[in-house]
């Protein structure tokens, strides 16, 4: 017979929990202590003796930290002395050290008016996120001109990164203070919300588009600076072939990008815009200029709002000042703007009847049906909303 083995049964998950709460107390126990021994060793010159440019940089390359993580410890370390309740209270697993950072910051800014003992008992209350948030009150408070001092700073080093990748693609990153990333969110923040029930984009996919929408709603409304009496444009220059989406047409030309956008492309862009029309001999030379407006504007676009009120897409919210007037059948074609051939579309359901080769008609009953692209590669086609 085999011998039978005692088999602990798996462990609970308030065990697991409890297990994890120890663990991370010792972490936070040798964090305590790496801080100790960082703030030691920034008082030395051996960082200096070995060629590194600051104890961050020797941590960092000896310790295997970030620089962030090397300058926390340095910081707390070389404090240590003036928070000792709250370093107590770390080895007792009252506070984190995650905690501990947010104090030693804060008697930093504040000097002479910390008070160790009433933000330690709010240490005590709260996660240290939330302690995080409080500091920044406390700081104000004590030390209201210093406070101001550092959000100025934070204004005047707002930095954006744009840069053209290879194919195209603009990458975009950027650094901005509080004030301004807020304004930047709660403009983002409404546009980016899901449009539908159906609507599977990610939250990185719908930020990016509420970027684009909040661009394309400046230019359309006017709100891009102007210059002199004209209203700023997107520039294109293409062919009458390209505007037709002849066969062999070239592609367009657009400014400010790096590569040429697609027939399709400058469709939706001539949908409800002014084009000047320029020709030009063999040698490049202007011969002739003119103007054909085709925007839907004036009593015939008020009309339209008032008319549509907003996107007709089935199931879009966006409002009727959050889009572009659009002709069922596109006036290169011999499309007019009588109101039965115009409808509203926000920037992405406009997008999707042109460069994504859905379709819309407008049904006997008025209302606008949609009809999904006929070939469709990879995955089958899903509906926006």
């Amino acid at each position: 017979m085999l011998a039978t083995q005692d088999v602990q049964p798996p462990a609970s998950g308030a065990e697991v929990g409890k297990e994890l709460k120890q663990v991370l107390h010792q972490v936070d126990l040798l964090l305590l202590r790496a801080s100790d021994v960082a703030g030691r060793f920034a008082a030395t010159d051996e960082y200096d003796e070995q060629g590194y440019a600051s104890p961050i940089d020797w941590i960092r390359f000896n310790c295997h930290q970030t620089s962030t993580a090397a300058a926390d410890l340095i910081a707390v370390g070389k404090k240590l002395e003036m928070v000792p309740e709250s370093a107590q209270a770390v080895s007792r697993g009252e506070i984190g050290f995650a905690h501990l950072k947010a104090m030693v910051r804060t008697a930093n800014a504040v000097g002479s008016k910390f008070d160790e003992a009433l933000l330690l008992a709010k240490a005590r209350e709260n996660s240290p996120g939330k302690f995080y948030y409080l500091c920044n009150h406390y700081r104000h408070s004590a030390d209201r001109k210093g406070f101001e001092a550092e959000q100025a700073d934070l204004v005047e080093n707002r930095k954006l990164w744009i840069s053209t990748c290879e194919d195209g693609a603009v990458v975009i990153s950027g650094v901005f203070d509080p004030v301004g990333g807020a304004a930047i969110r709660t403009a983002l923040e409404p546009l980016a919300r899901r449009s539908g029930a159906h609507d599977d984009r990610t939250r990185e996919k719908r930020l990016a588009d509420a970027v684009v929408d909040l661009a394309t709603h400046a230019l359309d409304s006017g709100l891009i600076p102007q210059q002199g009496s004209q209203r700023t444009h997107l520039q294109v220059t293409t062919s009458l072939e390209t505007l037709l989406g002849l066969p062999g047409a070239p592609a367009a030309d657009l400014e400010f990008s790096s590569v040429p956008v697609s027939s399709k492309t400058v469709e939706r862009l001539a949908c409800d815009a002014s084009v000047t029309r320029i020709l030009l001999d063999s040698e490049s030379t202007v011969i002739d200029v003119g103007r054909a407006k085709r925007t839907i504007s004036g009593p015939a676009r008020k009309a339209l709002n008032i008319r549509d009120r907003g996107c007709t897409w089935p199931g879009c919210e966006r409002p009727a000042s959050w889009t572009s007037g659009h002709h069922l059948k596109h006036w290169i074609h011999g499309g007019t703007n009588e109101p039965r051939n115009l409808t509203l579309l926000c920037y992405r359901h406009h997008w999707m009847v042109h460069e994504g080769n859905w379709q819309i008609v407008r049904g006997d009953d008025g209302r606008i049906v949609t009809i999904p692209p006929t070939v469709t590669f990879g995955s089958s086609p899903s509906g926006p909303d």
